[in-house]
């Protein structure tokens, strides 16, 4: 996957070099013990899934599809939530997917990078990618979605107990929403460190008022029989089907759990989701369904009912909490996606700053703002979260059913499972998504529009910004000059000044542009000529002795490959200091790097309608630097242009 400082620094298909074998699992280890990092994944990857009882059953009786609370349905749709999570999170992903990890990473784009490495091909098959792109691209908009729709929940705890106050709900919920977007770029690291008790409180709060609610109705538990599922489906088909539109909301978050692998491993992700959130949605959804058994005008809001009066303040502030917790993880979650999708590629080049010195704690201030004034629009146009959860469903049955395609190409090609075993798996997991789809599917004009919308738009930007570059590049390709050739044709017909220069390209073939506008200028070379190309892998770190390859092309001219992980920082000066077989070592203050900036001319040749080459010119227009991308010190570094068009 190489990268090009001159067109377009953000990385693109493996052809720089082959990817080096690695022999090791997981670029880095996970310190503490399996409890400590259990507790950890409770604060950061449960917050999504584990505010679900917020809203989850209040939406699916009373909701766009209203349903009636007698204990057909009642039971029917607990046991349908029941075995919802144990099929779709505990066997398909706990289970199941979060075997696919590409050196310890999970996640769409690293799957998609896994297919790519081992299924022997060069180039993933069109079909795979758009599905992976399009799933890159439903999370954005469960990005947003989920802090508007976790907070909104949460803080409409207040008109539950003070009526009078339901028309600060919204301007509150702005407020925090505002806060909790501004101090992203403060860093999250020491944040981070009490969400795991704060989610530990929380689920322990959410399984003891489950707990008391179900003595007061012990036979609630046979709920947990999927026979009560069957029963109302059989009973009350067209409504059961319906009702999936909403119940899919107490599996919502399942998909962070692969994405979030990678931050602590697959053994403290399985302990925490086995041994303690598991039992505590199943025990405060219990709890719920035996208080709307017993008291059917709970259901303006089961959750908050659940708790006796002494205790309603308190619950209103864990839960708006443990909302703004789930919102702070899925914030993350983009800000380590779209650096995923930078560097392979599908997104432009972006300001990337990072917090502190543990891995994957980046700022990324585009994306921070984008989301920001998304998700206040949300709350400001839609105002409650039963309107907004119309809009959830869609973004997250959408990626769990693309899910399965990316699994089944898993199935096949990686792990070469046998037909009688991957067939009937696969079956059941396309059967339910696409179950839960359809039902959800009928939630459109009541806001399932918003995600649509919004992966369509990503979707088109990835997708352009992808096509783009593969064209410029073959564009800037035609007509190059072999290296070797012209390394020996300029060392006789220029001057050669002191100081060294390094000239990045975008490939290890031919001849940069940078380097050939410098001698047609400036008709001078360097006494030391290396051409650099940054080449990002289809693995999230690279090994330290795979990290760059020299080849002395004779007359002081040197062909450099660095190679990066998509997930590791391209700092190219302190890489550069680590590299010893280029002559003497690099000193930043006698180097100069020359960079090449295109200006796209959209042009009616064959490639992309001319919307789409306006629409890539502008992206690369606003692209960031790749003197920043790069880490190039600012006095080092010259630009030379050109046009080109596509």
């Amino acid at each position: 996957m190489s990268n090009d400082a001159g067109a377009n620094a953000d990385g693109e298909g493996a052809s720089a070099s082959p990817t080096p074998a690695v022999a090791h699992h997981g670029h880095h280890e996970h310190h503490g013990g399996a409890l400590k990092l259990a507790v950890g994944a409770i604060g950061v990857v449960f917050g999504d899934i584990g505010t679900s009882p917020l809203y989850a059953m209040r939406d699916t009786f009373a909701g766009h599809h209203r349903l009636p609370l007698d204990p057909l349905h009642i039971y029917g749709i607990v046991s349908l939530m029941f075995w919802s999570m144990m099929v779709i999170v505990t066997l398909k992903y706990v289970t199941v997917i979060m075997r696919a990890d590409n050196r310890g990473e999970g996640g769409s784009l690293a799957l998609l990078a896994l297919i790519n490495k081992h299924s022997g091909v060069k180039k993933w098959s069109g079909g795979i990618v758009l599905l992976g792109i399009f799933a890159t691209s439903l999370f954005y908009g469960d990005s947003m979605i989920t802090p508007a729709v976790s907070v909104l929940s949460a803080i409409e705890g207040l008109a539950v107990y003070q009526p009078h106050l339901g028309p600060a709900v919204v301007p509150l919920v702005v407020g925090i929403l505002i806060f909790l977007f501004m101090i992203q770029s403060r860093g999250t690291a020491k944040v981070a460190a009490f969400f795991g008790p704060i989610m530990l409180v929380y689920f322990a709060v959410i399984s003891v008022l489950g707990v008391i609610s179900i003595a007061a109705m012990p036979e609630v538990i046979s709920a947990l029989s999927p026979h009560h599922a069957v029963t109302m489906f059989v009973q009350d088909p067209w409504r059961g089907f319906l009702a999936m539109g909403s119940a899919v909301l107490a599996v919502t978050g399942a998909e962070a759990l692969y994405a979030d692998m990678g931050h602590f491993g697959r053994k403290p992700i399985r302990i925490s989701w086995l041994a303690f959130v598991l039992p505590a949605l199943v025990l405060n959804y219990l709890g719920q369904a035996s208080l709307l058994l017993r008291t059917p005008d709970a259901l303006a809001s089961p959750f908050y009912l659940l708790a006796p009066e002494w205790f309603q303040w308190p619950l209103l502030i864990i839960a708006s909490m443990a909302a703004i917790i789930a919102s702070q993880a899925v914030i993350t979650g983009a800000f380590s996606v779209t650096q995923q999708a930078i560097q392979l590629g599908f997104i432009p080049r972006m300001t990337i700053r990072h917090t502190s010195l543990q891995a994957g704690q980046i700022y990324i201030p585009v994306i921070n703002f984008g989301l920001m004034i998304a998700v206040i629009l949300l709350v400001l146009v839609f105002q409650r979260s039963s309107n907004l959860t119309a809009a959830y469903g869609i973004a997250v049955t959408g990626a769990m059913a693309i899910d399965n395609f990316l699994l089944a190409v898993v199935l096949f090609q990686l792990w070469k499972w046998k037909t009688w075993l991957a067939v009937p798996l696969l079956g059941l997991f396309f059967a339910l998504d696409a179950a839960y789809l359809g039902a959800n599917l009928t939630k459109i004009p009541d806001g399932g529009w918003v995600p649509l919308m919004m992966g369509v738009g990503i979707f088109t930007l990835l997708t352009t910004w992808s096509k783009g570059r593969q064209l410029m590049r073959a564009n800037m390709a035609e007509g190059t000059i072999p290296i070797e050739v012209f390394a020996k044709s300029a060392h006789s017909s220029a001057a050669r000044v002191p100081g060294t220069a390094v000239f990045m390209a975008s490939t290890d073939l031919g001849v940069p542009s940078a380097l050939l506008h410098n001698i047609k200028h400036n008709k001078v070379l360097h006494e030391r000529v290396v051409i650099l190309t940054v080449a990002i892998q289809g693995m999230p770190y690279v090994d330290e002795a795979d990290r760059f390859t020299v080849k002395d092309m004779g007359n002081g001219f040197y062909r450099l490959i660095l190679r990066y992980g998509f997930l590791e920082e391209t700092d190219v000066p302190e890489t550069l200091k680590r590299v010893t077989m280029c002559g003497e070592p690099f000193q930043m203050m006698k180097t100069s790097f020359f960079l090449s900036r295109q200006t796209l001319l959209p042009s009616a040749k064959p490639g992309m309608a001319l919307w789409r080459e306006k629409l890539f010119a502008w992206m690369l227009r606003n692209a960031a630097s790749a003197m920043e991308f790069f880490r190039l010190p600012t006095n080092r570094v010259v630009e030379l242009g050109s046009q080109i068009e596509i």
